[in-house]
């Protein structure tokens, strides 16, 4: 598999997190010959959030979750360990009863294996939809994943839940908590059948910061949208979706227990850089991308309005081929705006490609030369910004280009 070329230059250095390990390992779910099965331990204590797929099809894996964190209110079981277990290559998403039969059994199984209790036992798959999960072959290799667990296996961990990703996608971040140095760290995977709400992606997000629960979900789901909800490859969102935050407070910080409480400014914002970052590594291994684009709309009615007009330019298979060919072609960018169904004033509309005045006053801009704009989108990390000139709402998403290869990686996905 030939690895993106926007991917990250150097693989990123990941910082353990206090309570939690990892391990991953081949159960031939779907792959041969690769991991693809990630175990995780988060020791007893620990506080968890989820944010998921609003798919009316989700997976049984994203049900169960759902029904597990609303059961536990975030916290883990008096003494035991949570547990997360995730597999690529199948998804158990519309396999009716099946589906559920299978998440029951693996929980059963992952509980027996690191002696904690069923509900505290999260899950995730990923993969094709709509074949049965071969739970079996994941129950088998989990004795031996848990005697394997290691608080430095991140890179492994990473790149067991791979599907058509090019390659794994970590970050860390350290912050300062109430006198003490708190670190995240996490890693995610997605590639293609990526949008808002959230996309095929799977996250996991790990500190040891001390978090309530109520306020870790709060944080969770506010970031989530500037984040993971802000990224689009293809404009399709999944059965699957889940981002899962956890706690372990073995940092020793005084806890937050409110998600607005200042003293946790600094938490937050390693919690942003850590997700956007993994967000942003999602739209660098877009299926077939070979460009990063940033597209950022102010002047809208509302921050909601930017984002639907932002989302409207990104997702348009007109502008992202535009893109690919490095054609720039702002028109399409003006078609997308007006196809938002959001107020833009046509004859105050501005369109910049990086520092280059495109358009203004709803015409073409005097000191634009189309050799600027061709010479400028032959760069891999593109930036391009709309102002619509009707109020003060603002927005930025991050999307890529749609290439040939995108169809080619489709069109073969499950041959």
């Amino acid at each position: 598999m030939t690895v993106s070329s926007l991917a990250p230059k150097t693989i990123p250095v990941i910082a353990p997190v206090a309570g939690v390990t990892l391990a991953a390992g081949a159960a031939g779910v779907r792959y041969r010959d690769r991991a693809d099965v990630m175990l995780a331990r988060i020791a007893p204590g620990s506080a968890i959030a989820g944010v998921f797929t609003r798919s009316a099809t989700r997976s049984a894996p994203v049900l169960w979750c759902q029904q597990a964190l609303a059961a536990s209110g975030g916290s883990g079981p008096e003494g035991k360990p949570l547990v997360v277990v995730v597999n690529s290559g199948n998804a158990n998403a519309f396999t009716g009863r099946a589906g559920e039969e299978s998440v029951a059994a693996l929980s059963k199984a992952a509980a027996r294996a690191l002696d904690t209790d069923e509900g505290a036992v999260y899950q995730a798959s990923t993969g094709v939809i709509g074949e049965r999960l071969p739970h079996a072959r994941i129950e088998g290799v989990l004795d031996a994943l848990a005697a394997s667990l290691s608080p430095d296996a991140w890179q492994a961990a990473a790149a067991a839940i791979m599907t058509t990703d090019t390659f794994p996608k970590l970050a860390s971040a350290t912050a300062t908590l109430a006198g003490k140095t708190v670190t995240v760290s996490g890693f995610a995977k997605g590639s293609g059948m990526i949008a808002p709400d959230m996309a095929t992606m799977l996250g996991f997000v790990f500190t040891d910061a001390a978090i309530a629960p109520d306020a870790l979900q709060t944080m969770l789901h506010e970031d989530t949208g500037r984040s993971f909800n802000a990224i689009t490859v293809d404009s399709d969102t999944s059965t699957s979706d889940t981002v899962l935050l956890a706690a372990t407070g073995q940092a020793g910080n005084a806890p937050v227990t409110e998600a607005a409480d200042p003293a946790a400014a600094g938490f937050r914002d390693a919690l942003h850089a850590v997700m956007r970052d993994l967000a942003h590594q999602i739209v660098r291994d877009g299926e077939g991308a070979t460009k990063f684009i940033e597209i950022g709309v102010t002047g809208a009615e509302s921050d909601r309005a930017a984002h639907a007009i932002a989302l409207a330019i990104a997702n348009s298979p007109l502008v992202k081929t535009a893109f690919a060919g490095e054609d720039p072609n702002w028109g399409r960018i003006v078609m997308a705006v007006g196809k938002a169904g959001e107020a833009a004033d046509r004859d105050r509309l501005s369109i910049r490609f990086g520092d280059i005045l495109v358009a203004e006053h709803g015409w073409v801009a005097q000191s634009y030369r189309e050799e600027d704009g061709a010479a400028y989108m032959t760069g891999d990390e593109l930036a391009v910004t709309v102002d619509v000139g009707v109020g003060g709402g603002r927005a930025t998403v991050w999307t890529c280009d749609l290439t040939h290869r995108y169809i080619e990686i489709n069109a073969d996905y499950r041959s």
